[in-house]
């Protein structure tokens, strides 16, 4: 089961720095990164950038749509041109089956403004305390934000990144 899981940075580029971690994790085999995206937003900037990262695995890869429909949602930016109207309505039920609902809009919305960043990733496979260890020696700073884990899961993952900040 993949788990998607969003990361928010004090700085424009540590969501870029982040994903680059993870990719150099998944070299090693200590996580397996589906898909990812990340946001960054400039201080006085009207609206953040998005960029899909180029998936290394085609299967279980979410792609531009979802992105774009996700990113239009949270910041009426969409990604690769995804149209956002009456799509997102219909669509709206269905990324609520997988969390993705209004509180987690509201979440994200609230958390990543100008000056910060956020990575969206989509993982499976992690070892999580040899990733932790890895993000931790090469200084990660995130917070997270949302995550589709459950609650006793959700906990572990904080508890293990919150020791690095």
């Amino acid at each position: 089961m993949a788990t998607l899981t969003v990361w928010k940075f004090e700085t424009p580029d540590g969501a870029q720095q982040a994903e680059d971690a993870l990719f150099r994790l998944q070299k090693q085999e200590l996580i397996q990164v589906q898909d990812a995206a990340t946001v960054s937003w400039e201080e006085g900037k009207k609206k953040p950038k998005t960029r899909q990262a180029n998936s290394t695995t085609a299967a279980g890869a979410l792609g531009g749509t979802f992105w774009g429909l996700l990113f239009g949602l949270l910041f009426f930016v969409p990604l690769l041109g995804a149209a956002i109207g009456a799509a997102s309505g219909a669509l709206g039920g269905a990324l609520a089956d997988v969390g993705i609902d209004d509180d987690f809009i509201d979440s994200v919305r609230s958390k990543v403004t100008p000056g910060t960043s956020a990575l969206f990733v989509l993982t499976s496979g992690g070892v999580l305390d040899r990733v932790h260890d890895a993000l931790q020696a090469e200084g990660f700073d995130g917070q997270l934000i949302q995550t589709n884990l459950s609650e006793d899961e959700e906990a572990k993952l904080r508890a293990a990144f919150d020791e690095s900040v």
